[in-house]
Parts: C-alpha cells; structure tokens; sequence
C-alpha cells in the first residue's frame, strides 16, 4: 500500500540522518568531554537520551490523531507565547553567549523558539484550511498570520535569536504562497520588510562584524573570520573521501560550535566530499518523500500541515548548509536531526511523527481524494478570475 511505503520512505533517511548523527557528535565531542567531564561519553549519552524521547514523542504523535489536535492550536500559540517569555524570567530563563534563549527544565534545557515554529506551521495549516476562499484577500491572507507571525518575531530577535526569526518568516512566508496569498501582497510585505532588516542589522556591532566577515571572512581570520575560515579548512582537509571517522583536526578546539551549529563542516572533514553529498541525498530522500505524502492527502488541512512540517525542516538544513560553506552570514541553526542538541532534535523528531501520520492517514477513498482535488481546482480557478 502506497501509505506503507511513504511511511518508510519517511523513516528510513530518517534513521540514516541520526545514525550518522550519532557517530558524528561521539566523534566530535570525545576529546571535550573527557577534558570537561573526565568521560568520553559524556555529550553522547545525552544525545542518545534526547533522541530516545524523540522517538517516544515520534511514535506517540505517529498515532494520534492529529485532526482531534485542532481544537488545542489556540492553546499551542498561547503556551509558545508564554514559554518565550519565560526565557527572560531569572531563574527560569537561562542566559548563555550574551542571549536568553532557553528555559531550565530539570534534567535539561529547552529552547521556546523551537516549539514555536512547529506552533505555526500547525496554525496557519488549521488558519488557511478554515480560510481557504478568503486567503487572496488582504485582511486574512496577511493582516492576521503575519500579525501572529510578527508577534513572535518581535520577542524571538530580544533574546536575541536572528536565526529563529529568519527561518520562522521564510517558513512563514513559505506555506502563505502554498496558501494561495497574492505574490504581490507576499512582496509589498518583504520590501516593508527591508527597512526594519536594515536597522536590526545596522543596530548590533555583532551582527555588522557577521555581514562583513561573511563577505571577506579571511580578511579577519582570527576574530570575527575565524568560524567561517575553520569551516573551509575542515572542508579542505576532507577532500574527496575524507580523513575517516575520528580523524577530524578541526574538532581539536579549532572549529567553534563543532557539535552543534558547524557538525556538517566535520562531516565534509571525515567523510569527505563524497560523505558530504550521501547526508544531502538522505535530506532529499526525506524531503521528497515529504512533498509525496502532501500531495495524496484528502483534505486541506492535512496537505498544509504535511507541506509545513516539510517546509520546517527544510528551511533549517538550507540555511544551515548555507552557513558552514560560506553561502550565508552565521547563523545558529543546528543540521537537523545531526546536530547535538536537544530542543531542535526533539521538535524535529516529533514532526516527523506527525509527517508519518499523515502518511498514514492518507489513504482515503477515491470519492474523498476526488473531492479534495476538486476544492482545491474550484479554489485555483476562482483565484485566477479574481486577479
């Protein structure tokens, strides 16, 4: 059956991701945890342990079902809200590196951040499926989710985060086009957009040192440069077929964030070029299979929500491959499902479990299927004529 077959399709590069996952953290956090903590497995025995709550967290919402989760969504957006907040509360929100990103949860920590962007994708998928003949108009295609939207933003980049608020506006933006929202409307809103980018930018020295270290990273090789430059060297060292599992130079405290935002970098060091594209294919796999469980769902809601959760993802393992070779100014985005680290780890895991059960779900009748297709051509046509 084709719902049994996306379901492993999604699986499968799943496992594969977090397998590698796990060889890489253990590889790169070996020498720091024994120096730290005087064991070697320190760093991977908590990976090990996030990503079994994931999978619990993945076979629960595999099983669930998530139609019945639409009468929460209100109650999501108002615990994300909540929970982002909390990060500036003393004592619950933990300060590291000059941000307030995280809340202490004993045993652990927790990024809010993270929660919110499945939090959209989950609302504006239960927005649109409601709005789906209005979405063209001004008001409800982007007054309310951009309002939402801008909402959040306007407290993530206090703690500050500019990677959560770049990758929750491409996300949001992102899923608003597959709504069926005027390009138009999309475009007046990002050139709005510029002035305020600009002064975000123009206003932190930090954030005016990244753009120009992005542009000439060499030109301050051991400041602002040194990430970015470590970065191409792991690249270099790996050549081809790479220095082999372990043989990592650049994890000896060279490369900054080498467990976490920059694991891919050491991945092209160990596993060469070769390895570095075999990872890509296993995202492409995943993605693709993503894409298909979108488009043999029977109903609007689930075709949204499958394309979101998708989309989530996929924004994150662009901007992250884009930073660690040079193609965009740093940003702290972890690889999902690679990087060490539990928050995105977790939210990951728990979209997948949502993502295979959709895939599940997807098996409707042809008198279903049928309808659905017809909705969304009546919804296409009215559109064109509008314009």
């Amino acid at each position: 059956m084709n719902n049994t077959k996306d379901i492993r399709g999604i699986l499968i590069p799943v496992i594969l991701l977090l397998c590698t996952g796990i060889l890489m953290v253990y590889s790169s956090t070996v020498l720091m945890s024994m120096n730290k903590y005087g064991n070697g497995f320190h760093y991977l025995m908590n990976h090990l342990f996030t990503i079994f709550i994931g999978a619990c967290v993945m076979v629960l919402l595999s099983h669930m079902n998530y139609q019945k989760l639409r009468g929460l969504v209100y109650v999501f957006l108002a615990v994300g809200l909540i929970m982002l907040l909390l990060v500036f509360v003393p004592g619950i929100g933990i300060s590291a590196n000059g941000a307030r990103r995280w809340l202490r949860l004993w045993p652990t920590t927790f990024q809010p951040s993270e929660f919110v962007k499945i939090t959209m994708v989950f609302f504006l998928a239960h927005y649109m499926d409601r709005n789906i003949n209005r979405m063209r108009d001004f008001k409800y295609g982007i007054l309310v989710p951009m309002g939402i939207m801008l909402g959040f933003q306007a407290i993530v980049i206090l703690q500050p985060d500019f990677g959560a608020v770049m990758s929750l506006g491409i996300l949001t933006m992102g899923l608003l086009i597959m709504g069926g929202v005027k390009l138009r409307y999309i475009g007046a809103m990002f050139l709005l957009a510029l002035p305020a980018i600009y002064v975000l930018i123009t206003s932190s020295s930090y954030r005016m040192k990244r753009i120009m270290c992005f542009t000439d990273p060499w030109k301050d090789s051991l400041g602002c440069g040194f990430q970015l430059v470590q970065s191409f060297i792991a690249f270099g060292n790996g050549g081809i077929l790479g220095l082999g599992p372990g043989g990592s130079k650049q994890k000896l405290y060279f490369l900054p964030e080498g467990h976490t935002d920059f694991i891919f970098s050491l991945i092209g060091e160990e596993l060469g070029f070769i390895g570095a594209v075999i990872v890509i294919i296993f995202f492409l796999w995943f993605f693709i299979k993503g894409v298909k469980v979108a488009n043999r769902t029977g109903d609007p809601f689930s075709y949204f929500l499958a394309t979101g959760l998708t989309m989530m993802i996929g924004v994150q393992v662009v901007i992250n491959l884009a930073v660690t070779t040079g193609l965009m100014p740093t940003k702290g985005l972890p690889l999902p499902f690679i990087s060490y680290g539990g928050s995105a780890l977790l939210i990951n895991m728990a979209a997948v479990g949502m993502l295979m059960n959709i895939a599940k779900n997807s098996e409707n009748t042809m008198t279903e299927q049928r309808s659905a297709a017809d909705h969304f051509a009546r919804y296409n046509s009215h559109g064109r004529r509008r314009r």
